[in-house]
C-alpha cells in the first residue's frame, strides 16, 4: 500500500477539504496566529494585566524550579496561542560555544513519539490506515500477526524494547549501528519472543514507534525523514525541526552532555527513528500543539480515540492514549503530556486542551529539572500539583 509521489502533497488536504467553509487551522507568527495560513484556530484574547502577571509568576518559578545557573535548555509557556514566557540558556555545543536560543533545535527524545503518532493518525483520518489494521498489512512477513497499529500507538503490543533484545537474544555487535529495518528483520526471524500477549497489558516500548516509522515509510513511499518534513513540519511551518541523520548531522547538531558537562558520544542505537531522533524548538512544538486544536487536523472522532486511556490492568492515575501520556486525575481535568530522556537529553511537553495551555521544556545536559514542568499547572487552575521542588529527582519517560 503505497502513495504515488505526485499524490503525497495532497495527504494533508484530504481531511481539511471535507468542509471548505470551516477549513481554517493555525500558524504562529511573532507570538500571534496568522489567519491567512493553512491552519487557523480562534482563541479568546488574553487581558494585558493577566499576561503581565502570569509572565512574572512563571519567571519566578522557572528560576526556582528549573533555570538555575547550571541548566542548559529551552522553556516556553503559552496560553490561548500566546507565549506568556520563554527562556533559553546554556550551550548547545559547549566545545564550539554554540548558545541555545529560540531557533536552536535540541533533541526532543521521546516527545518524538507524539510527532510520529501524529503522522500515523493523520493517515488514519485520511483513510490510508485503520487503527485496528494488523501491522502485517503494512510490514511484509511481520512475525506477530495479532499486533495492530493501535497496539503500537498505545504500547499494548507485547513487543520488547529493541535495546534489550539485541543484547540478550541476538548478541548484537555494538560496533554496528542498528537501524529500524534491522529491528524488523530480527523480529521477523522468530528469535525474539513477546513480553506479553498482544492487547493484554501496557508496557512502554520504543520498538513500537520504530515500527510505526516503517509504516509511515511504507504508506507514504518516502523515507521517514522526508515524510515527516513533507507531511508535518513543512505544512505547519516548523522550520527548525528535523529528523536526525547521523552522517549528515552528527557533528553539527546540539550535542548531549552529562550533568558534569562531559559530552556523550553517539552509540549503536542512534540511527533508530520514530521513537526518538527528532530535533526541534519550543516555538516549533507550539505550532504543532496549536494545530491539534483544529477539527481539520484531527477529526472529532479521532480526538476521542487519542486522548482516552487504554490500560486499566493496574489501579492508578497513569495511563496512555495514542501517542500521548495521561494522568487521569479524579479532581481535575486529565493531564495530557509526554516526557523524554535519551542520553543527556531530557524533554517535557504538556498540552492541556481544557485550558488551551502549552508548557514545553527541552534540555541537552542531564537534569531532572526538566520534569518540573507539570508544577506550572498550579498557576492556571486547581490542579493536584504544588509549586515546590520536593520531587526534583522524579520524571523520565
Amino acid at each position: 500500500m503505497k502513495f504515488k509521489l505526485y499524490y503525497l502533497p495532497l495527504l494533508f488536504l484530504l481531511v481539511s477539504c471535507n468542509d471548505k467553509s470551516n477549513s481554517k487551522t493555525f500558524s504562529l507568527n511573532n507570538n500571534t496566529q496568522n489567519s491567512d495560513s493553512d491552519f487557523f484556530v480562534t482563541f479568546n484574547p488574553l487581558d494585558a494585566n493577566y499576561v503581565a502577571k502570569k509572565k512574572n509568576d512563571i519567571a519566578f518559578y522557572y528560576k526556582k524550579l528549573i533555570g538555575n545557573k547550571d541548566y542548559f535548555g529551552s522553556f516556553l509557556v503559552a496560553k490561548n496561542g500566546k507565549i506568556l514566557y520563554e527562556n533559553y540558556q546554556g550551550l548547545a555545543y559547549i566545545e564550539r560555544k554554540d548558545s541555545i536560543h529560540k531557533n536552536k533545535p535540541l533533541h526532543i527524545a521521546s516527545v518524538s513519539k507524539v510527532l510520529t503518532a501524529s503522522v500515523i493518525l493523520r493517515m488514519v483520518d485520511a483513510e490510508k490506515i485503520a487503527l485496528d489494521d494488523k501491522v502485517s498489512k503494512y510490514l511484509d512477513h511481520f512475525y506477530f500477526d495479532d499486533i495492530t497499529v493501535r497496539m503500537l500507538l498505545n504500547h499494548r503490543s507485547g513487543l520488547r524494547h529493541y535495546g534489550y533484545f539485541i543484547e540478550t537474544d541476538v548478541k548484537w555487535d555494538r560496533k554496528k549501528r542498528i537501524t529500524n529495518q534491522d529491528i524488523l528483520n530480527l523480529i521477523n526471524s522468530g528469535k525474539i519472543h513477546l513480553e506479553s500477549k498482544p492487547g493484554t497489558r501496557f508496557s512502554y516500548c520504543n520498538t513500537n514507534y520504530a515500527l510505526l516509522a516503517l509504516i509511515i515509510e511504507k504508506v507514504s513511499g518516502m523515507r521517514y525523514h522526508e515524510a515527516m518534513q513533507e507531511l508535518l513540519f513543512k505544512p505547519l511551518g516548523m522550520k527548525n525541526t528535523f529528523v536526525f541523520d547521523y552522517e549528515k548531522h552528527h557533528d553539527t547538531v546540539s550535542q548531549t552532555y552529562k550533568a558534569n558537562r562531559m559530552r556523550l558520544a553517539f552509540d549503536h542505537l542512534d540511527l533508530v527513528y520514530g521513537d526518538k531522533n527528532i530535533y526541534s524548538t519550543p516555538r516549533d512544538l507550539l505550532k504543532f500543539d496549536l494545530a491539534t486544536y483544529s477539527e481539520n487536523f484531527y477529526s472529532k472522532a479521532l480526538q476521542k480515540e487519542i486522548y482516552k486511556g487504554y490500560s486499566y490492568e493496574s489501579k492508578g492515575e497513569k495511563n496512555y492514549g495514542l501517542g500521548i501520556r495521561l494522568r487521569e486525575w479524579k479532581e481535575a481535568p486529565t493531564l495530557t503530556y509526554h516526557n523524554g530522556w535519551w542520553h543527556g537529553n531530557t524533554s517535557s511537553y504538556i498540552t492541556m486542551k481544557n485550558d488551551s495551555l502549552t508548557i514545553i521544556c527541552l534540555s541537552n545536559k542531564m537534569s531532572y529539572r526538566t520534569y518540573q514542568t507539570k508544577k506550572f499547572l498550579a498557576l492556571f487552575g486547581n490542579y493536584p500539583v504544588k509549586l515546590d521542588n520536593s520531587d526534583e529527582g522524579s520524571g523520565g519517560e
